[in-house]
């Protein structure tokens, strides 16, 4: 029953079980659903998505096709692919220039709410989540506590049915198009430090929160500060048990590692560096061409990874080792692929976005490569450094020797 109530809005529909057959379906609907205005907001990302209000659109058509969620059990919404499918699908989305959508809910929370959530946590949450009614941001990071979460220190302090939250969250991205927050917060100061945390799901519009815009080295708005003033949150609204939230944030960041840049989105950012080195001809060294074609290779081999790791069931909770090497591949090679793309541009990267539409198409496409390479400094700190997905993968190396 509670099932088929989260899952009655996206009945899972029946696909051809070969490539041809599949991706025939799939761009037929991105030939009717896709159009140009959504296609170009698509091809002018930067950050980790699309404009919103174009994100929205997309995610709507394909909540209403049923596809917003493929990797999520068909049970609870999702559509029943297989794995090489949904990476099929991934990368027809990113060769198409579909946008980026702004789902860290669906990306990582629901498939946390599915494993660890109560049924009534599911049926309330799961549906507005598919729907796009309700947008998630992450309150992990703050100002004393960025990978070391250990040291959060924004409090929770339980009062009859419900917490009392005070503190602040920082480098939250989204948070001012979001209208939920899935946070981790302290509740208890004995014992180790990560004993005392407990997860939370916060409701944006609560009395007392307030969000505070930071602007990013490109200029752009992605990340902000949020502030909790005695903001009350329902304790039916804590996953878990009280002081359990290191383990719920530990699964929770295991599947958003695993998926947080996929190949796909690689690839979408290394087809247009290719697109800007054929474009300049001979203006630029042989030795760039070798490099990009190293990256080429490079993705086909994190493509493997990705396809490998998904196809035999690995995301089980004990394997914390392929959510770090994908999470690290993913993000390191996104960074050289954006480094490139700027390399390419010459002097015209030296332009900054608000230049753009002033002085012509090849002063555009520096200052964007030279956004895109800004933005994506960040993708090896965000969802743990890269320092420590190398220390996770080297710990379960040592731990099966």
């Amino acid at each position: 029953m509670i099932h088929q109530a989260i899952a009655s809005a996206t009945e899972p529909e029946e696909m051809p079980q070969d490539d041809a057959g599949f991706l025939a379906v799939v761009r037929a609907f991105f030939d009717q659903a896709l159009t140009p205005e959504l296609r170009q907001a698509g091809r002018e990302t930067l950050g980790v998505h699309s404009d919103i209000e174009a994100c929205k659109v997309w995610h709507r058509r394909l909540f209403e096709r049923g596809w917003i969620a493929p990797a999520w059990p068909a049970e609870f919404g999702g559509t029943g692919w297989s794995a090489r499918q949904r990476f099929l699908f991934d990368r027809e989305c990113a060769r198409q220039d579909a946008p980026v959508l702004f789902i860290g809910g669906i990306r990582s929370l629901g498939p946390l709410l599915i494993e660890q959530g109560t049924p009534e946590q599911r049926v309330r949450f799961l549906t507005p989540m598919l729907s796009g009614r309700d947008l998630w941001c992450q309150g992990f990071s703050e100002p004393g506590a960025g990978s070391d979460l250990a040291a959060i220190s924004t409090r929770a302090v339980r009062d009859g049915d419900s917490y009392l939250v005070n503190g602040s969250k920082i480098w939250t991205t989204g948070a001012h198009h979001a209208n939920w927050m899935f946070a981790i917060v302290r509740t208890d100061d004995s014992g180790k430090r990560q004993q005392g945390l407990t997860f939370l799901l916060i409701d944006m519009t609560s009395p007392g929160l307030s969000v505070k815009p930071i602007i990013g080295l490109a200029g752009d708005h992605e990340f902000n500060q949020v502030f909790f003033d005695d903001v009350r949150v329902p304790v039916a609204q804590r996953i878990g048990a009280e002081n359990d939230g290191w383990t719920m944030a530990k699964r929770l960041m295991q599947l958003a590692r695993s998926n947080n840049t996929p190949a796909a989105l690689v690839g979408r950012v290394l087809r247009r560096t290719a697109e800007a080195a054929l474009a300049a001809g001979d203006q630029i060294e042989p030795s760039v061409r070798t490099r990009l074609a190293e990256l080429m290779i490079a993705l086909e081999a994190f493509e493997q990874l990705e396809l490998s790791g998904f196809a035999d069931g690995s995301m089980r909770p004990g394997d914390q080792a392929l959510p770090s090497m994908l999470k690290l591949t993913g993000s390191e090679l996104h960074q050289q692929v954006a480094e490139l793309a700027m390399e390419i541009a010459g002097p015209q990267a030296a332009a900054t976005l608000e230049a753009i539409g002033l002085a012509g198409a090849e002063l555009d496409d520096g200052a964007k490569a030279s956004a895109k390479h800004l933005c994506v400094r960040a993708a090896t700190i965000y969802s743990g450094t890269s320092e420590t997905q190398r220390n996770v993968i080297a710990h379960q190396i040592l731990a099966n020797r």
